[in-house]
């Protein structure tokens, strides 16, 4: 590959003449211009890879300076901000804009070279990827997703702009919805390709494990710690980190997570010494964020760091015109996973599932074929592979009088008429909740993990109700 040419774009002599001294003796081919001007001339005549550009100059600041090169024709240039301490905001707006990644100054050689080499490897995957897989959103895919709807199409166009880019996402939707498949297809389309993928879910790690399990720890740093231990930063390194359910993470989590975003380094628990991390970090919550903001269970500046693009996952009934072809791309990997050759899904079966409304998404989807493949046994799907009820009038809301019944495939034991939550006329919607919550539990036989799937909510959240009924329990005791 020939010598990545770099320009260097800064108005203090000093500062300027020192940077292309440095990334020169990293092997690069350098260039400088004293302003945004100069600068967007020599982009034209000297085809950079890389802008490394100030924040603030005169006559054409960084932020036009970008906006003027992404105007460019078939002008692929990863452009780096550096900006002065406290910047961060111009800094996030600039990652808005397409900036590839910021750097704070004073600048920090070991980051910097580091960025070079990640939007260096981001250039030669561009290159790699094939026109087969650059054309595949036309065909309705796009890594793991699937679809062909105009939300689908939507979503498939922010990851192939921002996939490329160093810069965090917030990944939102309901429980089910894809929002892990949007994080793999973002890795699969970045530099980061050939890298770790590392997934880690904030609500199923208890509050006095979850720092170890994210930051690390060494030897003796708590009762147990028996040896040093990589967290999920460390094994992510070079590569993807998703933070799932970000908001059940605790508040003290998040702030050393913002410390870590900001400053490219982190400690292990018990550890004096920080280290320099190089992750890109991917959050997704099925919460509302803003309102999670609000409450106090996620941090608004953490938020804002996070949120420098947000990727809102649909629910399943919102492009339900998606289902005939997320359907058959799932017998294809159920049959692979199981080693069975069911042909596909009969008509009936899949009228039954444009009629649905589907309350677990992609994933209530995804089980439900599963079983009908191991079902089928090698035959086409039909209806008698579906769970059983499945698509009855049970699943719409009940009248005045009427009950809800929990559908037995849900569960590990037989239907029976202690499956159901009895709701009327004058009760709260607190009571119903608890009465839903309880009876669940009773009937997965107080497997809270299976039960908090099974109400579409955190296994946290679920704790935290049993401890409200709890405190109610007693109270009314004491009364």
């Amino acid at each position: 590959m020939a010598q990545t040419k770099v320009l260097v774009v800064e108005d203090e002599p000093n500062a300027r003449a020192g940077l292309a001294e440095l990334i020169a003796s990293w092997g690069y081919r350098t260039e400088t211009a004293v302003d945004g001007v100069m600068g967007l001339d020599m982009v034209v005549r000297w085809s950079p890879d890389v802008v490394v550009t100030d924040l603030m100059m005169p006559r054409m600041d960084g932020l036009q300076l970008l906006d003027r090169i992404s105007e460019l024709p078939q002008q692929k240039v990863a452009v780096v901000m550096l900006t002065a301490q406290g910047s961060i905001e111009s800094a996030v707006d600039a990652m808005r804009m397409g900036a590839y990644d910021y750097l704070q100054k004073p600048v920090d050689p070991q980051r910097l070279k580091t960025i070079l080499q990640n939007a260096q490897q981001q250039a030669e995957t561009n290159e790699e990827i094939s026109s087969e897989e650059i054309s595949s959103e036309a065909s309705g895919r796009l890594g793991p997703l699937v679809g062909s709807s105009p939300h689908m199409r939507e979503i498939f166009h922010l990851i192939e702009r921002i996939a490329p880019n160093n810069v965090s996402v917030l990944i939102t939707g309901e429980s089910g919805t894809g929002k892990e498949l949007a994080a793999r297809a973002l890795h699969m389309f970045s530099g980061r390709r050939n890298k770790p993928f590392v997934a880690v879910n904030c609500a199923a790690i208890p509050e006095t494990l979850i720092e170890s399990e994210i930051f690390g720890h060494e030897k003796g740093a708590f009762t147990g710690a028996q040896e040093r231990r990589a967290g999920c930063f460390e094994l992510a390194e070079e590569g993807t980190l998703l933070l799932d359910e970000i908001g059940e993470m605790p508040a003290a989590t998040q702030s050393k997570l913002l410390r870590v975003l900001e400053d490219r380094r982190l400690r292990r628990l018990g550890s004096r010494d920080e280290i320099p991390v190089n992750v890109r970090v991917i959050a997704a919550t099925n919460k509302d964020p803003h309102q999670a903001v609000s409450s106090g269970e996620l941090r608004g500046d953490l938020f804002y760091r996070l949120n420098v693009f947000n990727i809102q996952m649909p629910s399943l009934r919102e492009h339900k015109e998606d289902i005939p072809a997320m359907a058959e791309a799932m017998v294809q990997e159920m049959n692979d996973r199981h080693s069975m050759q069911v042909p596909g899904i009969s008509r009936a079966v899949m009228d039954r599932f444009m009629a649905y409304s589907w309350p677990g998404n992609a994933r209530e989807l995804r089980n439900t074929i599963e079983r009908a493949v191991i079902l089928a046994n090698g035959k086409s799907i039909d209806v008698s592979h579906l769970p059983p009820g499945f698509g009855d009038e049970q699943h719409t809301p009940p009248a005045h009088g009427a009950h809800l019944t929990l559908p037995a495939t849900t569960f590990s034991g037989p239907a029976n008429s202690n499956d159901t939550v009895h709701l009327s006329v004058g009760m709260t919607v607190d009571e119903a909740e608890k009465q839903l919550i309880l009876k669940t539990l009773e009937a997965t036989r107080n497997n809270k993990t299976r039960a908090a799937e099974i109400l579409g909510i955190s296994s946290k959240t679920l704790q935290n109700k049993l401890k409200e009924y709890a405190l109610e329990d007693k109270d009314a005791l004491e009364s």
